[in-house]
Formats: structure tokens, C-alpha cells, sequence
């Protein structure tokens, strides 16, 4: 593994409205894993229930998780408590960036988090910009990415849908998408 004053830290933004943001983001947390990288996990949007990621994580001991959001917050009936919530969630992410403790982080979600603008998208690319530091590979997954973290990553893949199973009717399935 590269030494941190030996690597360039990268911003990759995983949106679109397709399938596989998240999953993507994940398969880069277990390969920095598989390195020996200190990694820090930070769910927005996913509540406390367990998934088969948070599950293999826990086999790690270099995986930090911490699922935060309220759940999915789309079909929320308390949307001030949604902004705290996310509000909160930042100023745990924030300090998790400046700790210089972790290799790679990921804020699976927080860009739904700006497209429902409750937190700027503009203050985190400002905040990434100024405080990140320069070996620290950090990942934003979720929808309408907004312009200001497109500009500041080094690596933005857009998930496009071409067909998704729940539109025919067919419900989540334990080990596809949780």
C-alpha cells in the first residue's frame, strides 16, 4: 500500500437515478479494506436495520460503520426532523474528515441530503476543498449530486435506469439490495 504522502486522495461522486450507487461505493470500501486501509462508512439516509454490507463489514477491523439517517426519508412525515438529522450527520462527517485517522471515507447518500436541500452543496465542496486532506480518498454516493461537489471531484459516474425490478412489481431482495 502506498504511503499517505506518497497518494493522491480522490473525490468520486457516484449519482443518477439508476441502481448501484451505493453498491459501487461499497465494493471500493471493501477493496481499501482488502489494502489495509482505514476505512469510515457514514449512512445519511439508511436507517438501523442490518444489511449484508454492514454485516461483511463487521469482519473487518479496519471498517468503522456508522448507519445514521432516519430511514428512507422520501416518504418522511417530519421533514424538520429529516434536516436536523442530516445536519447532525454532517458535523460527524466533518469531523471525521479532519481526523486524519481514516484512508478512505464514504457519505453513502448525502447527495439526496442536498437535492432535498437540507444540507448546501455548496458548503461540503467548500468544506472538501479547504480541510480534506491531501491523501484522503473520500466517496459521495445519492442522487441529483449537485453541481458544486460534481465540480470538485476527481471522478463523477453517473447510474443510469434502464429497467429496475421494483417498477415490475418485484420487492427488494435480500442480498441484491440490502
Amino acid at each position: 500500500m502506498k504511503s499517505r504522502d506518497r497518494r493522491r486522495g480522490l473525490v468520486l461522486v457516484n449519482t443518477g437515478d439508476g441502481k448501484g450507487k451505493s453498491s459501487s461505493a461499497l465494493g471500493m470500501v471493501f477493496r481499501a479494506a482488502g489494502w489495509g486501509m482505514k476505512v469510515c462508512v457514514i449512512q445519511y439516509i439508511k436507517g438501523q436495520w442490518q444489511t449484508g454490507e454492514q454485516k461483511a463489514a463487521m469482519r473487518f477491523d479496519n471498517i468503522e460503520w456508522h448507519a445514521l439517517g432516519d430511514g428512507f426519508t422520501w416518504d418522511t412525515k417530519n421533514p424538520e426532523q429529516d434536516i436536523k438529522t442530516s445536519q447532525e450527520i454532517w458535523e460527524f462527517s466533518k469531523q471525521k474528515i479532519i481526523s486524519e485517522v481514516y484512508d478512505v471515507i464514504l457519505l453513502d447518500e448525502i447527495n439526496y441530503c442536498c437535492g432535498y436541500n437540507w444540507i448546501s452543496g455548496a458548503e461540503i465542496a467548500q468544506f472538501i476543498h479547504e480541510k480534506k486532506a491531501p491523501w484522503l480518498h473520500l466517496i459521495l454516493t445519492g442522487r441529483n449530486a449537485p453541481p458544486e461537489i460534481i465540480a470538485i471531484a476527481d471522478t463523477v459516474t453517473e447510474m443510469g435506469n434502464i429497467r429496475h425490478a421494483y417498477e415490475q412489481g418485484i420487492k427488494a431482495e435480500q442480498g441484491i439490495e440490502f
